[in-house]
């Protein structure tokens, strides 16, 4: 049947309606009964208060196909109309769906309006293409239902552009490629409306030019939410006639109109800002005490819900720091581990560890970062009590060559006191550092689904004497020790220091080696060097967080750069912090390449001053005197994400031998979401939803698969949940990135400085505040937790139009009545 005599059909008048008078009042509407109906219509309404839009005639083409296709549980019929009188009907009421297929334009007057609004009241679904959102411009209700109006009033032209499909559950965007390269014309909006809506597609404004009134990275084009009583789905995208014989077009339009006509459910509250809430759950110490935190250094969720987290060993203002190095208490400090129990809702101190590591701040000779580093508990910790801490203890200092231990060991908790044995500690491993200068200690620690235990340390190598660039130095050294060259840690393959370990600990003490780690070793080259068996990933600088995707074993991890401002042509890159996700053992660059391989200038003796060639990341040397591993080395592989103060993401023309040109001039920023200044690398976790353990305040499931990446700092940098392209590339760009900074709270009042973040099994995130100083804790010093607060999917399961509820609705069932 034709449109236009399906129109006279079902609204009971001429195809264009010119008969049905307005009413003065909004009709009572009763919509199609919802489960099990044969009869599912959408009305497409394509009045313009100027000329029609040439996309009319395209769009109620491809929408009826679409109604006409695919399974038959997902059809429907069409009705299109130019006619607003419609609105004013009770005939209104017999559309699962209205689609604005509109220009611009006050195409309703007030009892239309009316109608409409009633209408969504009533349970309705509302689809809005393109220059629907020019639509009713004097009307705040009508600005609700679309989201967001367009900045200026003239049409843009058609340009490629790559749109990011962050909402990977969504009918309207679960098909689509992540990165769906197509053209269009793309709209610029007068508020950005993301966090007041479910924004599930944004484009990238560096694919094209985006103009006047542009949005910056965070360009949303498609967006949903559950409005007055109703659902409105929105598009910027079909503004061409063309858009609308593109399969994946009509694929995401099929989409919107399951959930907007209640073929199927989507949730479109996830990323409303709204509905979360951060709560600190920590008071402030009592004075002279850490009855509630320590120094703020990492934390651990137990099956059970409870929450232990650690202090480095930096006490309050009024603890004693000693750095003379002539008193036997120099740098000793309180380690702490504590515990906080989500079902009483308070915290109990577990233990201490007497380490080095409260030798306050300072210079790079006085300060120190050593002291309890890192926490993990054993997969079996609810039967066992197993709790592995990596820390420096004290008693092992050498206070005349300044070097410490560093060493990763396995502890009970007494099941009946809670409280951490010190008698019961098995040293796992054990290695040497030089604290004569400060800094990276690394710290972080995870287990994988085998049991295997990933050990996060530092490169021990001074942040000085290099300018801010490689860590090469190979000159400044404290009784035989060289603390300003990389090369004796990060980049030897023969030290524990720089890298992410890989051990399987034993029911004994003792660990033994998984398969598949860098070395075995055995190794050596003609050089003479060796290996150590326990290194997985080496090249890294600082990496104080890591973690494991618990679904698929994918370690990632984030570390801290060096202190460069900015590129030099002489030297090579600025300091990059960086994120990257590692599938296999590895080499990940640091002292010699970083960000997409990018190297820098090698040095060495007698003159460090003097820049030698370039590194050939491919086809890494190690050449330092401080080397007692291979000189041959693996090569430097590209990571996933690294900033600078210049922003996110540099890269640079490169000349015949792949050196970028390092001209801040002729930069361009890949990743235009970030941007560093002062900046500190705080990986987190990638999070997976689990309806069978899901629990009141549990993240919804669009999170599903996302990695969260963060930044100690709050102003510019990164706090953000990223969607990585499918595959395992090494190096491969993120494929969309969305903003966190509303959800976890940032400001003086607010989550300031990230220090970790993890989520408990139940679905909740736990954030450590580190606090407002450096190397002590202070009143801000603070556990949070950050919990959803929104509803389920829509519509209700009930209210499903021709079947039962979907898995996810069942299984959402499930999880709320845990």
């Amino acid at each position: 049947m034709a449109a236009g005599a399906l129109a006279a059909s079902l609204l009971g008048g001429s195809p264009a309606l010119a008969g049905t008078p307005p009413v003065p009042s909004a009709p009572k509407l009763q919509l199609p009964s919802p489960p099990g109906g044969e009869n599912v219509r959408v009305l497409v309404f394509h009045a313009s208060a100027g000329e029609e839009p040439p996309t009319v005639d395209a769009g109620i083409e491809a929408i009826e196909k679409i109604g006409q296709s695919g399974p038959a549980a997902e059809r429907f019929t069409v009705t299109a109309t130019a006619d607003p009188s419609v609105f004013a009907s009770e005939r209104l009421g017999r559309f699962n769906a209205v689609v604005f297929l509109t220009g611009g334009g006050d195409v309703l007057d007030p009892a239309q309006e009316a109608g409409l609004q009633s209408y969504m009241e009533a349970g309705g679904g509302f689809l809005g293409i393109h220059g629907a959102a020019r639509a009713e411009p004097y009307s705040e209700w009508f600005t609700g239902l679309v989201g967001a109006r367009p900045e200026g009033s003239g049409e843009a032209t058609t340009q490629r552009a790559t749109v990011e499909t962050g909402d990977r559950r969504h009918p309207a965007t679960k098909d689509l490629p992540v990165e769906w390269k197509r053209p269009d014309k793309w709209l610029n909006w007068q508020e950005n409306p993301s966090g007041s809506v479910h924004t599930v597609a944004r484009v990238r404004e560096r694919t094209y030019e985006p103009g006047e009134g542009a949005m910056g990275w965070d360009h949303p084009v498609s967006w949903c939410r559950d409005y007055d009583g109703g659902r409105s789905f929105y598009t910027a995208m079909g503004g061409t006639a063309d858009s609308f014989q593109e399969t994946d077009f009509r694929a995401h339009l099929r989409g919107a109109l399951l959930w907007t006509t209640r073929l199927a459910r989507a949730d479109c509250q996830a990323s409303v800002t709204s509905n979360y809430k951060a709560e600190r759950v920590t008071s402030a110490n009592q004075p002279g005490q850490s009855d509630q935190i320590g120094e703020p250094h990492g934390l651990a969720t137990a099956d059970d819900g409870r929450v232990f987290y650690i202090g480095r060993g930096g006490g309050d203002a009024e603890a004693p720091v000693v750095t003379d190095w002539d008193d036997p208490e120099v740098g000793k400090g309180q380690g702490t581990v504590h515990v906080y129990d989500p079902a009483t809702k308070k915290v109990q101190l577990v233990g201490s560890l007497t380490v080095f590591g409260n030798k306050g701040g300072g210079d790079e000779l006085v300060k120190v970062e050593e002291g309890l580093l890192g926490i993990a508990l054993d997969p079996d910790f609810a039967d066992n009590g197993w709790m592995y801490l990596h820390y420096t203890p004290h008693s092992q200092l050498d206070r005349d060559k300044q070097l410490a231990e560093r060493r990763v060991s396995r502890f009970t908790v007494d099941s009946r006191t809670g409280k951490l044995d010190k008698s019961s500690e098995k040293v796992l491993l054990k290695w040497p550092v030089q604290v004569h200068s400060c800094c990276h200690a690394g710290g972080g620690m995870a287990f994988d689904s085998r049991r295997n235990l990933y050990i996060a340390t530092g490169d021990n190598n001074s942040s000085q004497f290099s300018d801010g660039y490689s860590g090469n130095n190979p000159e400044p050294s404290y009784k035989g020790t060289s603390f300003a060259d990389a090369r004796r840690t990060a980049g030897n393959t023969n030290n524990l220091n720089g890298k992410i370990l890989r051990i399987h600990p034993e029911d004994d003490g003792t660990y033994t080696l998984p398969e598949g780690n860098l070395f075995t070793g055995e190794e050596s080259d003609e050089g003479g060097g060796k290996t150590r068996g326990e290194i997985y990933v080496m090249g890294v600088r600082n990496p104080a967080r890591i973690s494991i995707d618990p679904k698929t074993d994918v370690l990632y991890a984030g570390w801290v750069g060096p202190d460069a401002g900015e590129p030099s042509t002489t030297w090579g890159p600025a300091k990059y912090d960086t994120f990257a996700r590692i599938t296999e053992a590895g080499n990940q660059g640091w002292p010699y390449c970083m960000g997409n391989k990018q190297p820098y200038r090698d040095r060495n003796l007698p003159d460090p001053d003097k820049p030698l060639g370039w590194y050939d990341c491919d086809h890494l040397k190690n050449e330092s005197p401080n080397n007692d591993g291979l000189v041959n080395i693996p090569p430097a592989r590209a990571n996933n994400i690294w900033y600078s103060p210049q922003g996110g993401g540099p890269d640079y023309p490169r000349d015949e031998n792949g050196v970028p040109s390092y001209k801040e001039e002729e930069q361009e920023l890949l990743l235009p979401w970030l941007k560093g200044g002062g900046q500190a690398t705080m990986d987190g976790p990638v999070y997976r939803y689990d309806a069978s353990a899901a629990a009141k305040g549990a993240w919804p499931a669009y999170w599903d698969g996302k990695w969260f990446v963060g930044d100690f700092y709050d102003a510019d940098q990164p706090r953000h949940a990223v969607v990585m392209p499918d595959g395992d590339e090494p190096g491969a760009l993120p494929a969309h990135a969305e903003s966190l900074r509303k959800i976890i709270p940032v400001g003086e009042d607010g989550i300031r400085n990230l220090m970790d973040w993890k989520f408990a099994p139940d679905g909740s995130l736990y954030v450590l505040d580190y606090g407002r100083g450096f190397f002590t804790s202070d009143d801000k010093s603070a556990l949070w937790h950050v919990t959803y607060q929104g509803g389920a999917a829509t519509p209700a399961p009930g209210d499903v139009v021709r079947g039962d509820a979907t898995d996810d609705a069942k299984n959402e069932a499930k999880g709320a009545s845990r």
